[in-house]
C-alpha cells in the first residue's frame, strides 16, 4: 500500500522543477496512485494538479508545507486534506510568501557584499511561478560556478554565519496548526530527522505539537536514513501520532529519493491514511 501513496511533493509553484501536471505524470509512471501536492506556503498548483490527476485516474490530496519558526529554529509542517478556500489559511500563507521575498532581498544583499552580484534576479529566474526559496538561490549559484552542488552551496553560503544567510521569522507553530485544522486538514510534522534538535528538544517539540492538535509525523521520507525510520516510528507510537510517508520529491536530480522508491512504514505504525476512503479503495 505504501508504494502507491506519496504524501509529500513539490512543483514549480514552490521549489520543484516540474509543473503540477508534469509532477503527476511522473508520479503515475512510478506507480503512485494517491499523491499530495505540498508546495511550500502556496496552494496555487492544486487546480492544475486536480485536472491532471483526474485525467490519469489518480487521487489528489490537497496539501501544503508551511514554514514555521519554533524555538528560533525553522521547521516545516505539512497540511494534508486542507481546504483551498479557507480564508485564514490563505491569508497566513500570503503573509509567509511576503516574508520570503523580504528574506530573499536580505540574502542577496549578503551575497552582493562578497562580490556575487545579481543573485536576487538569478534566483527569481529559477522561481518560475514567483515563490522564492533558498533552493532557487542555490540553483543560481551552482549555475554561475560558485559551488559544485546544492550541498556545497548551503555549507559555503546559506547556513548561519555565512554571507547568504538571513535570519527570518516564519509562522508560529500554533498559527500553522490552527490554519490547517481550521481548514479541515491534518497537521503532520515534516521530515523530523532533518532538524538536528537533539533528544530533549525533539521530545519538547513533539509534546507541544501534539498539544496544539498535531496528528502525524513523517516516519518515512526521502531524507530519512534507514536508522531514522524505526526511531521516528517509536516516537510516533510514544506520542500517539499517525505515521506518514512521502518522498519530498522536487524533480529529477533535485531530490533524495524518487517517487515509488520509499520503504514501507515499519510494522506497528498507524498510517495517516488508515481511514481514508482514497486509500481503502486501493486495497
Amino acid at each position: 500500500m505504501s508504494s502507491l501513496i506519496d504524501l509529500h511533493s513539490h512543483s514549480t509553484v514552490s521549489d520543484g522543477t516540474l509543473t503540477p501536471a508534469e509532477l503527476f505524470q511522473h508520479a503515475f509512471e512510478r506507480g503512485i496512485r494517491v499523491l499530495a501536492l505540498t508546495d511550500h506556503d502556496d496552494l496555487a498548483g492544486l487546480e492544475e494538479a486536480a485536472i491532471t490527476s483526474r485525467d490519469l485516474g489518480m487521487t489528489l490530496i490537497n496539501g501544503v508545507e508551511i514554514s514555521v519558526t519554533w524555538n528560533r529554529r525553522t521547521l516545516h509542517v505539512l497540511g494534508l486534506k486542507v481546504s483551498s478556500t479557507h480564508a485564514p489559511l490563505l491569508a497566513g500563507l500570503a503573509e509567509i510568501r511576503a516574508g520570503r521575498h523580504a528574506r530573499a532581498v536580505g540574502m542577496a544583499a549578503g551575497l552582493d557584499q562578497i562580490g556575487i552580484a545579481g543573485s536576487l534576479e538569478g534566483a527569481y529566474r529559477h522561481a518560475k511561478r514567483g515563490i522564492i526559496s533558498r533552493s532557487h538561490f542555490a540553483r543560481y549559484l551552482v549555475e554561475q560556478g560558485h559551488a559544485k552542488d546544492f550541498s556545497a552551496v548551503f555549507k559555503k553560503y546559506m547556513v548561519k554565519g555565512k554571507p547568504g544567510y538571513c535570519e527570518h521569522r516564519w509562522a508560529s507553530l500554533e498559527d500553522a496548526l490552527d490554519w490547517i485544522i481550521g481548514s479541515g486538514g491534518i497537521p503532520v510534522l515534516a521530515h523530523p530527522g532533518r532538524y538536528d534538535l537533539g533528544k530533549t528538544n525533539m521530545l519538547t517539540l513533539l509534546h507541544e505539537f501534539r498539544e496544539l492538535g498535531g496528528k502525524g509525523i513523517e516516519v518515512v521520507t526521502g531524507s530519512h536514513t534507514a536508522e531514522m525510520v524505526p526511531h521516528f516510528a517509536r516516537l510516533a507510537h510514544q506520542f500517539e501520532l499517525l505515521s506518514s510517508s512521502g518522498s519530498d520529491y522536487h524533480g529529477p536530480g533535485q531530490t533524495y529519493t524518487d517517487m515509488g522508491r520509499l520503504p514501507d512504514l515499519p510494522p506497528g505504525c498507524v498510517p495517516v491514511w488508515h481511514d481514508w476512503p482514497e486509500a481503502v479503495a486501493l486495497q
